[in-house]
C-alpha cells in the first residue's frame, strides 16, 4: 500500500502543480493585458510594473487553489481508471475508499497551508501591491493610504474628531476629544491645534480644556503638551474598506471587537472574517466531489471532459458561495452561516454521488 499511495500522491501533486501554474499563467495574462496600458500611461516602470504582477502570485494561487485541486482530482482519477489501474487495484482487493483517502489527505493538507497563506503572505502581498499601484506607478503621496479628512474615533470613555490627518508626521490636524461618563454626557472637551503620535501615546499641543460641571463649563484651561490616553492606532487611519478586504482571520476578529465596543454594527466584517476560514477549506470539499465524478465517468472520461466538469462545478461554487456571503453580510443570514453554507452544500453533494457511486 505504501507503493501506491506514493504512486497517487505523486500523481495528484504532478496535476495539481501543473493546474495551479496554468490557472496562475491566464490569470497573469489577462490581467496584464488590462492593466498593463493604463499603468504605463500613468508613468509607471517596467520594474514597477513587474514587480507588481510578481506581488500579485500569492493571492491569485490562493483564489484558484479549490479550482486547480477539483481539476487535478478528476483528471488524476480519470487517468487511473483510463489506463485501467484502477481496475487492477480493485481487482487486488484495494477498496474505493481507501485508493481516494491519499487525494482527500493532500487535499487537507492544502487547505491548511491555503490558511495559513491567507493568514500571513497574502494581506502583507496585497499591502505592497496596492503601495506600487498608488505611490509607484501612479505617482500618488503615501497619504493615498490614509482616511485623511472628517475623522471620527471612539471608545469607551471618549469620542475624538479630527479635520485632517498627515500620515507622514503622524498628526492629526483641528483635533476635539469629548471625555465622556455614564449616558455618554461630555466630562471634559479639548481643543486642540494638532495631536501627534510620540512613543505610543497621543500629545496634544496648543489645547484648550474645558471641564463640565451639571451641563455647564466649570472651568478653562490651556496647555501646549497635553499627553491624552487614546486608544487610536495609526493602522485605524487607513481607508477601512480596502484595508479590512486584506485583513487576515485574528485581524479581522480585532477590529470586529473593537467596532461593537464603539457601538458599531460589525456584521459586515463578521462574514469576511469567518470567510477566512471556509475559503481555504474549499479545497478539501472539492475534491470530496470530484471523487464521486471521476469514479462515474470510468475509462470513459476524457482530459476534455474532466476540464470542463472542474470548470463548471467550481464557477458554481464560488457563485453560491458570494451570493450566501452577501447575505451574510447583509445581515439576512447570520454570518457563520453565510460563510460555511457552501462549504456544507456542496459537501453534502459529494456525500449523495458517493453514495449512488456503483460499487
Amino acid at each position: 500500500m505504501k507503493i501506491i499511495n506514493r504512486y497517487i500522491i505523486s500523481s495528484f501533486l504532478k496535476v495539481v502543480s501543473l493546474c495551479i501554474c496554468s490557472f496562475v499563467a491566464i490569470y497573469l495574462m489577462i490581467d496584464f493585458l488590462d492593466k498593463f496600458t493604463r499603468f504605463s500611461r500613468a508613468g509607471g516602470s517596467i520594474g514597477a510594473i513587474g514587480f507588481y504582477f510578481l506581488w500579485e502570485i500569492p493571492a491569485i494561487i490562493n483564489q484558484i487553489t479549490p479550482l486547480a485541486v477539483l481539476m487535478a482530482t478528476l483528471l488524476t482519477l480519470g487517468m487511473l481508471s483510463r489506463n485501467s489501474e484502477m481496475t487492477a487495484m480493485r481487482g487486488c482487493g484495494i477498496s474505493l475508499v481507501r485508493i481516494t483517502a491519499p487525494l482527500l489527505a493532500i487535499a487537507l493538507l492544502i487547505s491548511v497551508f491555503t490558511l495559513l497563506t491567507g493568514e500571513f503572505v497574502v494581506p502583507a502581498c496585497n499591502d505592497r501591491t496596492r503601495y506600487i499601484e498608488d505611490v509607484q506607478i501612479r505617482k500618488k503621496g503615501p497619504a493615498a493610504f490614509f482616511r485623511q479628512q472628517n475623522i471620527w474615533y471612539r471608545q469607551e470613555n471618549g469620542i475624538l474628531q479630527a479635520k485632517s490627518y498627515d500620515p507622514n508626521t503622524a498628526t492629526l490636524k483641528g483635533v476635539t476629544f469629548w471625555q465622556t461618563g455614564s449616558g455618554l454626557a461630555p466630562s471634559m472637551r479639548i481643543e486642540a491645534r494638532q495631536a501627534t503620535l510620540k512613543d505610543n501615546r497621543w500629545v496634544f499641543g496648543d489645547a484648550v480644556i474645558r471641564e463640565f460641571s451639571e451641563g455647564n463649563v466649570a472651568m478653562t484651561t490651556t496647555s501646549a503638551y497635553l499627553p491624552v490616553r487614546l486608544n487610536l492606532k495609526v493602522s485605524d487611519l487607513k481607508v477601512l474598506q480596502k484595508y479590512a478586504d486584506n485583513m487576515g482571520f485574528f485581524e479581522l476578529r480585532r477590529y470586529c471587537r473593537k467596532l461593537e465596543r464603539g457601538g458599531y454594527d460589525a456584521t459586515r466584517y463578521i462574514a469576511q472574517m469567518h470567510s477566512r476560514l471556509s475559503l481555504p477549506f474549499a479545497s478539501l470539499v472539492m475534491a470530496f466531489l470530484a471523487i464521486p465524478f471521476a469514479l462515474r465517468g470510468g475509462r470513459t472520461s476524457g482530459i476534455a471532459l474532466g476540464v470542463a466538469t472542474s470548470l463548471a462545478i467550481g464557477f458554481t461554487y464560488f457563485i453560491v458561495n458570494a451570493i450566501l456571503l452577501s447575505f451574510g453580510q447583509t445581515g439576512v443570514l447570520p454570518p457563520l452561516i453565510a460563510a460555511w453554507s457552501a462549504n456544507l452544500l456542496f459537501a453534502a453533494a459529494g456525500v449523495w454521488l458517493a453514495m449512488t457511486v456503483n460499487r
